[in-house]
């Protein structure tokens, strides 16, 4: 290892220690950044620092103007509005009217209200935040066992970092430059798959301890259950509109979004007829809160293309890259190394985080050991071009991004419902997720043995 890499080391070691200090990713980041060119600009004179902190007239800039990520404001501001309007809590009472009568129902509709806010949030920890606070009174007051209410709860947010429009699908695919689109469709039936995974391990869990929740009743009498329904359509049809039309290919990301926006607040304003729905106050606090988590993620970028560049001249992409292919070591392995690497760093990282500093050094490796950017399926070592694997790839990395956040000591949902659960303990709370980290091992299990569950989609509408 030369002096060079030895001091990104250092570097990436530094800033793994400031993230678990709780310092800011993004302030993290950039004083890495700055720092450790400096250390590069001592030890090695011609990587002078002069012309790097030239760049900072336009970085930040170009971060910023950045046309597709104008998608991420959008989606945000949409799941606001949505969150303000109440439409979360239309989508889990008439998704509640429709499996609540089940033993175990409420919990079902539980995850798939988290499924269906996920489409329009594209954040986990907002849907966790917002489902929580209307799913889990309803769950508690059934007299559901606290790790099953907590539990799926918190297992039911990470959806909405894999169903489209994902804030974190959009952020992976700028950094591989991967077609943002494409990432949709491919998200779609893993997010599928992962909703029928934990509607399954409710009912098997009810099954195995009836004690866990209710027995089968009507939860609701005819007149409500209508009314539900009636609720529900709208709210169903919207965000099935905007996951649908994105998998389709029947428009892109950003017009999506932008559509999505008018549509969920022209909706909100029509609830005010009957009294409730978005108020002034309510569009107000949206674009308040749009403009702080937005900031927030565009700082972080700022300051990851900083830190990129600092990784870059000391060269530890391409020496970790050079290092896999000399180890002799089945690519295979490495890739399933590495999904276990996120996995760990899940249990420490936020996993915007986790995306911005793990995946561009992953990328290139896997890239290498497959047999270069322009390889074909044929003779490849993962059986599929360079294109396929970025989308593969991406759909693999944040289904085990997802098990971060439920994954022990860290799991920033578990943390989220907890807060809303005072009285219940956290490791009662991580004790109900653990059947759906489980099943969430298997899934990744699957998405690596049929790559075609991630690839299926974008290949038959490009076809």
């Amino acid at each position: 290892m030369g002096e060079r890499e030895l001091i990104g080391v250092i570097g990436l070691g530094l800033l793994f220690v400031l993230l678990a200090l709780r310092i800011p990713v993004g302030l993290a980041m950039v004083a890495i950044g700055i720092g450790g060119n400096y250390a590069l600009s001592l030890a090695v004179p011609y990587l002078r620092f002069d012309p790097y902190l030239k760049q900072f007239k336009t970085l930040l800039w170009n971060v910023v103007a950045n046309y597709e990520l104008s998608v991420v404001p959008l989606f945000i501001l949409m799941g606001y509005l949505a969150s303000h309007a109440n439409l979360s809590r239309d989508l889990f009472q008439g998704l509640n009217a429709l499996t609540g009568r089940l033993r175990g129902g409420v919990a079902m509709a539980a995850v798939s209200a988290c499924a269906g806010f996920g489409a329009v949030c594209g954040s986990s920890l907002a849907t966790a935040s917002t489902m929580g606070r209307v799913a889990l009174p309803e769950l508690r007051r059934m007299n559901y066992a606290p790790s099953l209410a907590t539990g799926a709860l918190a297992a039911g947010g990470t959806l909405g970092i894999l169903i489209p429009p994902s804030v974190a699908l959009v952020i992976y695919a700028i950094i591989v430059e991967a077609s943002i689109i494409e990432m949709f469709q491919a998200a779609i039936l893993p997010g599928i798959l992962a909703v029928i995974f934990f509607l399954t391990v409710i009912a098997l869990i009810v099954r195995l301890k009836p004690d866990a929740a209710p027995p089968a009743q009507a939860i609701m009498d005819p007149a409500e259950r209508r009314r539900a329904l009636i609720r529900l359509t709208p709210v169903a049809a919207l965000f099935g509109a905007i996951v649908l039309g994105l998998g389709a290919g029947l428009f892109t990301p950003t017009p999506a979004a932008g559509v999505g926006v008018v549509a969920v607040a022209a909706y909100g304003l029509a609830l005010r007829f009957r009294g409730e729905g978005l108020t002034l106050a309510g569009i107000r606090a949206s674009f308040l809160n749009t403009a702080q988590t937005g900031g927030m993620i565009y700082f972080i970028l700022f300051g990851a293309e900083v830190l990129k560049g600092f990784f870059t001249r000391a060269g530890l992409p391409a020496a970790l890259a050079q290092w896999a292919g000399a180890s002799g070591l089945d690519p295979w392995t490495v890739l399933i190394a590495m999904l276990v690497i996120l996995i760990i760093l899940g249990c420490f990282m936020e996993s915007l985080a986790m995306i911005l500093v793990v995946v561009p050094f992953f990328w290139p490796t896997l890239v290498d050991l497959n047999g270069g950017d322009y390889v074909t399926a044929t003779g490849a070592a993962y059986g599929m071009g360079t294109d396929s694997l970025k989308i593969w790839f991406g759909i693999l990395a944040l289904v085990v991004v997802e098990l971060g956040l439920i994954t022990p000591p860290v799991g920033l949902n578990v943390f989220i419902i907890a807060s809303l659960a005072r009285d219940i303990p956290m490791a009662t709370v991580f004790r109900g997720v653990m059947p759906f980290f489980a099943i969430e091992i298997l899934r990744v299990g699957l998405l690596l043995a049929f790559p075609a569950l991630a690839l299926l989609l974008p290949r038959l509408v490009a076809g």
